[in-house]
């Protein structure tokens, strides 16, 4: 297991830990596909104060949303500074090894309530 992740990965449970062969990425999943997994890559950011800012974020996105929402979607403007970070990951060579997963396409299903309606005739 990625010793950045045994560090991070108790106190925030937001990373995922994602393996693609014998490659192995820390960070925050945008969203999963079939096709492609992208995430953001904690091992890309370049220094303490971005490393710093990219957990918090993480915890506000965390803590403050429903979790079906991109990272990216829900903190907008304020995650646009890590876009040099984002990854792309063919999704048939990859393991989700640990931590949560985002796919948009959850969002656009939706619950269908079926109701039943039962017709009764009134005693003449």
């Amino acid at each position: 297991m990625n010793d950045i992740f045994e560090k991070l990965g108790k106190k925030f449970p937001f990373l995922s830990l994602v393996q693609k062969g014998e490659f192995e990425y820390v960070g925050i999943i945008q969203n999963q596909d079939i096709n492609v997994i992208s995430l953001y890559d904690y091992n890309r950011l370049t220094d303490a104060n971005h490393k710093e800012e990219f957990l918090r974020l993480g915890e506000v996105w965390w803590w403050e949303s429903n979790r079906k929402l991109p990272i990216n979607i829900f903190l907008k403007q304020d995650f646009k500074a890590f876009k040099y970070a984002l990854t792309t990951l063919n999704g048939k060579d990859v393991k989700i090894s640990h931590g949560p997963t985002v796919r948009l396409s959850d969002i656009s299903k939706k619950r269908v309530k079926r109701r039943t309606i039962q017709l009764m005739r009134k005693p003449t």
